[in-house]
């Protein structure tokens, strides 16, 4: 693995603001109260013309029973655990606490180089007061504020002058986004298919706040997984703190090329999960729902068949996905689940050469024209496919105006017909010849 860079601390101390100062953009929900960060957050940074990965951990908590400070202590732990330098953040406005006298002890112990942020520094009487973090006994100590930026350069100077001379593996896999409501198993999906407890998995809804990327690099597959927090209905939508999650699962779905529907087989298709799927297609990404949480549903002969048809009844008329019924907790079909994404990807990277498209479907729809228009038949001339980052087809005709919405509709089942696009949005553009 390439160089990673940790931040850990306390809750509280600032580490999401530097986080995303570092990879210069608002990855990071930041609010002024602690535990927002719950897991590892991961991202690019670069600095002195050294590419370097960097990790925003939760707030560091010890001997909590409270079972998300537990999890977030284990992810910070993991965290020290991955990275090749350790950035320790530490507040000058509270001084030196118990949690960091108990995080220095463990990172004293650690081979990795520690870097001590002493944040909040941005006035000459925090100066002052901030030289009692000496006495934590890091040689390498900066002083900062991650809000301003004041003094980050420095820290950032030393961090990059003990990282090794090498490029971080440029990320160019495919992107499969793992969206859904809250409590749905995506968490739970990420950490079966990574074989690590990737994510801080309960049963609480919406603990995952933050969307997270893993590599995945198995079976001689490899692709990069995108854990979403679930996006619930507008109005349950509460606190700022959701409503930021919200956006940011949204703004996965932008940046994937393939999402992965998870929709709970013992509350069936509901109006949300929908609304979830119209997302992803409006925004032309390819689809793949899987059904989880199957091993709780009693089954008759014909179970899985009649949830798809109802599936079918909800999606239509773009039903042409795959649909797989899965269990996360027994592990049941979720490589099949990988197969079925990998392959609409494929699908959605196709292009179709122009001959072929109009040598295959021309006679098709001569033969069944559109309905007429004004006594003269509305003929399809000529098909093309743009160069687009997704589907999409010019077909030329004497009248597009007049085209209605079955024929195009028909015209769409063509060419799903004779070209694989499972799984994948198609646009088509009508053009006057």
């Amino acid at each position: 693995m390439s160089s990673v860079v940790a931040i850990v601390g306390r809750p509280n101390v600032g580490k999401s603001t530097l986080f995303n100062r570092l990879i210069g953009d608002r990855k990071a929900i930041i609010e002024d109260f602690s535990g927002v960060t719950r897991d590892r957050i991961y991202d690019i940074s670069n600095w002195n013309g050294k590419d370097f990965t960097v990790i925003d951990t939760g707030g560091f908590v010890q001997g909590s029973d409270d079972v998300f400070e537990a999890a977030i202590r284990e992810q910070a732990l993991m965290a020290i655990e991955e990275s090749t330098a350790i950035i320790f953040m530490v507040d000058v406005t509270t001084g030196i606490t118990d949690l960091d006298d108990s995080l220095a002890n463990i990172l004293r112990k650690s081979p990795k180089k520690v870097f001590l942020a002493v944040n909040k520094v941005d006035n000459h009487s925090r100066q002052l007061m901030a030289n009692e973090f000496w006495s934590l006994g890091f040689e390498e100590t900066h002083f900062l504020s991650s809000i301003s930026g004041s003094g980050s350069g420095e820290l950032l100077d030393a961090v990059a002058e003990c990282l090794p001379d090498e490029d971080v593996e440029k990320l160019d896999y495919p992107k499969i986004a793992i969206i859904g409501q809250p409590n749905v198993g995506k968490s739970s999906l990420t950490n079966a298919l990574l074989g690590e407890e990737r994510n801080i998995v309960t049963d609480i809804a919406g603990t995952t706040r933050d969307s997270l990327h893993s590599v995945y690099d198995k079976f001689d597959k490899k692709f990069l997984l995108i854990d979403t927090a679930g996006i619930r209905k507008k109005a349950k939508v509460h606190e700022n703190i959701e409503f930021y999650s919200v956006l940011r699962a949204i703004h996965s779905i932008e940046e994937a090329d393939v999402c992965m529907l998870l929709i709970d087989a013992t509350k069936g298709v509901e109006a949300q999960d929908m609304a979830i799927f119209g997302l992803a297609k409006k925004r032309k990404k390819g689809i793949v729902l899987l059904i989880n949480k199957w091993d709780l549903v009693e089954k008759e002969t014909n179970t899985a068949r009649d949830f798809e048809k109802a599936i079918n009844k909800k999606i239509s008329p773009f039903v042409d996905i795959p649909k797989i019924f899965i269990s996360v907790l027994d592990k049941q079909r979720i490589h099949k689940a990988v197969d079925a994404a990998l392959s609409v990807y494929e699908n959605k990277q196709q292009r179709i050469k122009t001959s072929v498209l109009n040598d295959v479907l021309l006679p098709i729809f001569e033969a069944n024209p559109a309905p007429a228009h004004r006594g003269v038949f509305i003929r399809i001339k000529y098909i093309t496919q743009l160069p687009m980052a997704y589907p999409a087809f010019a077909l030329f005709c004497n009248y597009p105006d007049h085209l209605k919405g079955p024929y195009k509709g028909y015209v769409e089942n063509q060419i799903r017909a004779h070209f694989n696009f499972n799984g994948v949005p198609l646009t088509l553009f009508f053009r006057p010849k």
